[in-house]
């Protein structure tokens, strides 16, 4: 695990580009943490880094919204999720194990449906307001590559 000091939105969004860079085909970003911490912030960086030219929103409503880049991005927001069977509704295996790129926010809410192998990012507020302590856990071999290759960004702390 590593740990991530963003000292302002710059940082955060810093470490967003890298991420959508390096992101590949199936790859699954599951993102946790308080309402106000940066989730859609850090998702809009990483559809930066992924290429994605559409302005990205949350999709609290939705609970999935769809965009094109270098590979195509699924940002689900399961916040509001009144059942595991609006999931089913969805279809979301079908979004989950793509070719493109899934990115998760409140999956900790329906942690039973997440994949195995996925990369876990838990963002906390910091000492001061635009300060945020994010903590990136790599589960599977291709996710700890990721926190390897992360780790030459400054602000990590191993």
């Amino acid at each position: 695990m590593i740990k991530y000091i963003s000292h302002d939105l710059k940082d955060t969004e810093k470490l967003g580009l890298k991420l959508g860079k390096i992101l590949k085909k199936g790859d699954f970003i599951n993102l946790s943490g308080d309402l106000g911490t940066g989730k859609t912030t850090l998702t809009k960086s990483i559809g930066k880094g992924l290429g994605v030219s559409e302005y990205i929103t949350s999709p609290t409503f939705n609970l999935i919204n769809e965009y094109n880049g270098r590979l195509r991005l699924y940002h689900f927001d399961v916040y509001r999720l009144k059942s595991p069977e609006e999931m089913f509704d969805l279809g979301y295996e079908e979004y989950f194990y793509s070719d493109g790129v899934t990115i998760i926010e409140w999956g900790n809410n329906i942690v039973d449906m997440l994949p195995k192998e996925r990369l876990d990012i838990y963002m906390d507020v910091g000492i001061n307001d635009n300060e945020r302590k994010i903590f990136i856990n790599g589960k599977g071999k291709r996710y700890i590559e990721m926190e390897e290759e992360l780790k030459r960004i400054e602000n990590i702390i191993y």
